[in-house]
């Protein structure tokens, strides 16, 4: 053998000992990824008495908080279900403020023995007993040891339907140490329903209530909630027929929990009640509340608020449901006003927080947002620091907020806001106004719909696109086909009717917002000396609007909640996030814009921003194929 051959088999040989490395490395890496994925190698572990400071018997109560999320997907881009990593968040701050979770068992043995909870407890729980919630929920529950209830529909087991959780799949949640059962009910179905035109509906399940969701107007109720009425109000059942109705889900939910668990959850969530007794109708509430207190050891009777103390009925408990747009400050703003005890926000990116001066409300910096969130019935307001010189500006942000409230941008503002001009995203509408001293004065307003290139609806457009909806769904859902076919003919004719546009004279659709309704608008602003432009989306809107104010000043932002909207769910959330993602502030001096100073950046640079582009792409290819494959 030449010295050539010797040291070719050498480097061969330890080729293949690198490469051999690395398929180990990546086997055990793959193996523990399944591990991970599919068996649960943590345990639970409740707060030890003993460790906590529960106070002193003559101590006030400080009660418990209780928390109810709808369901949690990977990202979060619905309107009820939170991703996995806003719900992380979320936990995570509770879980810095001091708090851990307590069982149905610790509920039970507070009330009925007296014995103390930990001074922040938090009592959390899943709705609708859905697969992915379980799947995304259960590593953060042993990430930050918490243990939480999932709720259940029955119905849903005998449906087989692959989207909820069936009975074995409860089993291994239970055995993993990290879940309790608890129940919605027996099934889930509206009565007495009308829509924004107050035509009657009847009875719809959740299918059809979805379709048709945005023709609804709020006169619509859950199944157990009182007599089924026609469309006049007039009950069209007995008494006897009432309680053979309501009984029969109880008995349903009863046989079906005993036949698949062995057992009836001790936990209920008694779905839409919030009217301070168990029902809309006294009978009808005093058979609920007779089955109730039969089935279950204790009953959330109430949603909007979080605390819950001693002085309450556990069969009258009370929850919330944070949204999936809440921001952290959002919830602990909510939780800080429901228990009156101090709760500490967060500020995120502590290095750029020094550029601003928060004035009321609460800010957090994350990656390129800045997100300001209001105090309940009031607005968040933040300073720029060193901004009192500012005079001629441009200004790109995209705003995040919700489209129902205030986000706003102040310009050349003095430091008690009596001279300024604003530039707001309103309700849906774009509005540009002065003040110096005396009044505001406004400049300009449109509607964001307009501005787009939009239109808007004529009443008599809106209330035919609804009874088309109508008519659609039931023909979808039709139990025959000879029904679905007289539900499209009835559509299609009802479409080709004529209706007066607005355009014709007719008076225009004014929605109702709803808090729940997201919108993400681009703004570019341009103030040049008495002049100021507004683009939004790419779309001219305020253009060279004459202002008055020529004097320097400071830059603000600020955010609130508006009265003119509403919402089915949530009815006490009066706190709002404005979402200033990416804002850039130059000057406008009349040179080259890429030789304007920049006055500020959200923009994250560096390594970091590497990072978070990066992570924005791969989450981005993620959900292409987790979507079409």
């Amino acid at each position: 053998m030449t010295l050539w051959d010797e040291k070719f088999t050498q480097a061969k040989n330890r080729r293949k000992r690198y490469r051999m490395v690395l398929e180990i490395l990546c086997i055990l890496g793959a193996a523990a990824l399944l591990v991970n994925a599919f068996f649960t190698l943590r345990t639970y572990h409740s707060f030890d008495p003993a460790a906590i400071d529960m106070g002193t018997t003559d101590a006030p109560d400080t009660g418990f908080i209780a928390l109810s999320y709808f369901g949690v997907d990977r990202i979060g881009n619905t309107a009820t279900l939170i991703g996995r990593g806003q719900l992380h968040d979320q936990l995570k701050a509770l879980k810095d403020q001091g708090y851990v979770t307590i069982t149905q068992k610790d509920i039970e043995a507070y009330y009925e023995q007296g014995k103390p909870l930990p001074r922040r407890s938090l009592f959390l729980m899943f709705e609708d007993g859905r697969r992915d919630t379980a799947i995304f929920a259960q590593g953060i529950l042993e990430e930050l040891n918490y243990k939480a209830s999932m709720m259940t529909y029955p119905e849903k087991f005998e449906k087989q339907d692959p989207t909820f959780l069936l009975p074995k799949d409860l089993k291994e949640l239970q055995a993993s140490s990290y879940w309790e059962m608890g129940t919605n009910g027996y099934r889930l179905e509206f009565i007495n329903v009308f829509d924004r035109y107050n035509h009657y509906i009847g009875e719809i399940d959740p299918l059809r209530y979805a379709m048709m969701q945005r023709g609804l107007g709020r006169r619509y109720n859950h199944y157990l909630m009182d007599f089924i009425r026609d469309k006049y109000g007039v009950p069209q059942e007995s008494s006897r027929h009432m309680e053979s109705r309501i009984s029969y889900d109880y008995e349903r939910l009863r046989d079906i929990y005993q036949e698949q668990l062995g057992y009836v959850p001790g936990l209920y969530v008694l779905m839409h009640s919030n009217t301070g007794r168990f029902g809309n109708n006294g009978k009808v509430s005093a058979l609920n509340e007779r089955w109730i207190r039969d089935l279950f050891r204790m009953n959330f009777n109430r949603e909007g608020y979080v605390f819950n103390q001693r002085n309450s009925s556990i069969y009258d408990l009370t929850r919330m449901q944070p949204q999936p747009y809440w921001s952290k400050n959002h919830l602990l703003m909510r939780i800080k006003y429901d228990i009156n005890q101090p709760i500490s926000f967060i500020e995120g990116d502590h290095e750029r927080q020094k550029r601003w001066e928060l004035l009321s409300g609460a800010s957090e910096i994350k990656q390129e947002q800045y997100i300001l969130t209001s105090s309940p019935e009031s607005r968040g307001l933040a300073r720029l620091k060193n901004s009192n010189s500012y005079q001629d500006l441009q200004i790109r942000v995209r705003l995040e907020g919700n489209l129902f409230g205030e986000q706003a941008i102040y310009l050349r503002a003095d430091d008690q806001l009596n001279r300024y001009i604003a530039v707001r995203l309103a309700n849906g509408e774009l509005i540009v106004a002065e003040k110096n001293g005396s009044a505001e004065r406004e400049l300009y307003r449109d509607k964001l719909v307009l501005i787009e290139g939009g239109t808007i609806p004529s009443l008599e457009e809106d209330k035919r696109d609804t009874e088309v909806k109508e008519l659609e769904t039931f023909a979808r859902y039709a139990p025959s086909r000879e029904q679905a076919r007289e539900y499209l003919a009835r559509a299609e004719k009802r479409r080709k009717e004529p209706a007066l546009s607005v355009a014709d004279g007719g008076q225009p659709y004014v929605a109702v917002t709803s808090v729940h309704a997201r919108a993400d608008r681009d703004l570019v602003i341009q103030l040049k000396k008495d002049k100021i432009s507004v683009t939004v989306n790419g779309c001219a809107a305020a253009q060279d609007v004459t202002v008055r104010d020529l004097d320097r000043g400071s830059f603000y932002l600020a955010a609130g909640e508006l009265q003119d909207a509403w919402s089915q769910r949530n009815l006490a959330d009066d706190v709002y996030d404005g979402i200033f993602e990416k804002l850039i502030i130059t000057t406008d001096t009349g040179v080259k814009p890429a030789d304007e100073q920049v006055l500020y950046s959200g923009e994250l640079t560096g390594w970091e921003k590497l990072k978070f582009r990066t992570n924005q792409i791969w989450e981005n290819i993620l959900g292409w194929f987790l979507h079409y494959l």
